[in-house]
């Protein structure tokens, strides 16, 4: 019973994280700290860009969520919530940055419905090269608005 409640605390922070994501896109990246998410928007040299400090925060906070658990006694949980904040930035990783930014050379075509719509929504977002103006937030869920319409 307690390695099901402690999965559904992983899984449950991971489906929350989308939510701080979408938050942290629009009113921190679009807003307070552009000057780091700016470099993101428009097209630059080398591997690493500004926009890469917001991976090093989350970062810190998985790892301040196992140091809590290392620490407090009585707070095992915490272990939980920062395994589900890591399996949230691995997989916003490997969406955002392999298979949608490419910045790690792969093949991948998208064959399903959802990551087409996932996609095609990230590149809506990229359109707009400003700090307001655009939309789509989201990092792993788009609105079915995204798909491409069957005409």
């Amino acid at each position: 019973m307690a390695l099901a409640l402690n999965l559904l605390i992983a899984i449950g922070t991971f489906l929350f994280m989308e939510g701080v994501a979408w938050f942290t896109h629009k009113y921190i990246m679009h807003g307070l700290l552009w000057t780091w998410h700016e470099d993101h928007h428009h097209p630059h040299k080398g591997f690493f860009e500004k926009n890469d400090y917001f991976a090093v925060v989350f970062a810190l906070f998985s790892v301040g969520f196992f140091a809590i658990d290392s620490f407090v006694e009585g707070w095992a949980f915490m272990f939980w919530i920062g395994l589900g904040v890591l399996g949230y930035g691995i997989f916003y990783f490997v969406f955002h940055d392999v298979i949608v930014h490419r910045r790690v050379k792969i093949k991948f075509v998208a064959q399903s419905r959802y990551m087409k719509r996932i996609m095609r929504a990230h590149y809506i977002h990229h359109k707009v090269h400003t700090k307001q103006g655009a939309e789509a937030f989201g990092f792993l869920y788009a609105p079915k608005k995204y798909e491409k319409s069957k005409i």
